[in-house]
């Protein structure tokens, strides 16, 4: 992550705990600070009070609310935050949402750490972190 002033800030969303310690922990480890809730109502509470918020990393499908429309809600207040859906059921996701806007990807779960942490750099800097020996 070099050439930013500060650490990017990603919200971390996910109601499996396994996904949630996998994601924190890759991107803890690759500099970034990480806040990690299980739910969409959770996550509009905890995001009222981080600022800044650059990035949301969230399942598609929750049960209390979809990751889509946690984006959603999260974005009328912040309109430049960038969101990775992460998802088991990508067929699913273009059902949901017929298009990703440009400040938004999508990455099939099971991923890498390698694979996760290159989408966050895409959405971010726009391009791979070559600094990230682990990327």
């Amino acid at each position: 992550m070099k050439g930013t002033s500060r650490p990017m800030s990603v919200l971390i969303v996910d109601d499996e705990g396994s996904v949630r310690q996998f994601v924190d922990r890759a991107l803890r480890e690759a500099g970034y600070t990480t806040t990690v809730v299980s739910d969409g109502p959770e996550a509009i509470k905890v995001a009222a009070t981080l600022d800044p918020l650059d990035i949301l990393v969230t399942d598609l499908m929750m049960p209390e609310m979809t990751g889509d429309e946690l984006a959603r809600r999260l974005r009328q207040s912040r309109q430049d935050l960038k969101v990775l859906y992460l998802t088991g059921y990508s067929d699913r996701l273009f059902k949901e949402k017929t298009t990703l806007w440009a400040d938004e990807a999508f990455l099939e779960k099971p991923c890498s750490v390698k694979g996760l942490r290159q989408a966050v750099s895409l959405l971010l800097f726009g391009k791979v972190d070559m600094s990230d020996p682990k990327a």
